[in-house]
């Protein structure tokens, strides 16, 4: 009787750890599962923003997302001035295109890298770009929330290098 017991006893515990490993592996899962949505979501909105289409580059962000850029202007804040911003961009270069792009998440951000190039079709921002062609190296970093919607953006890029495709001066 003491050896059933035991052995019974045995069992419920094996059934226990079983079922924790279980729940342990069933959170891994989630969060490669959440990880991996939101890598195809930034895709889609970088996939976008290549094509021109701004009003799908930000289906999936929230109304009040901030776009840091690289951190060398004052962030932009809410989704109508990131739409006003990225509609100026778009709207002053052609050619636009992406190679080599890459996504990686953790946690509840995901950077995609790639190479970039484009040409101006207009001035911007007061530089005298009409014409010029750019071609960069840049990563975009997208923050989401637990909704699967993009919180944040930071790009990080050589501005240096761009000012010097340009013809001008980088700032010191």
């Amino acid at each position: 009787m003491t050896a059933v017991s035991i052995l019974l006893l045995s069992s419920c515990n094996n059934e226990k750890k079983t079922d924790e490993g279980m729940k342990e592996e069933k959170t891994e899962d989630s969060a490669e599962a959440k990880e991996e949505k939101n890598k195809q979501t930034a895709l889609a909105s970088v996939n976008a923003m290549i094509a021109g289409d701004v009003e799908t580059t930000l289906k999936d962000v929230t109304p009040d997302a901030i776009d840091y850029g690289d951190g060398s202007m004052a962030p932009v804040k809410s989704k109508d001035s990131i739409m006003a911003m990225l509609k100026s961009w778009r709207g002053s270069i052609s050619e636009y295109k992406a190679d080599n792009l890459t996504a990686l998440a953790d946690g509840d951000y995901v950077a995609v890298w790639g190479d970039w190039a484009a040409t101006f079709k207009t001035d911007f921002m007061g530089m005298k770009t009409a014409g010029k062609k750019i071609k960069i190296k840049d990563v975009d970093i997208f923050k989401f929330n637990s909704d699967g919607k993009m919180t944040e953006h930071y790009n990080v890029q050589s501005s240096a290098e761009m000012m010097k495709q340009l013809g001008m001066a980088s700032p010191k």
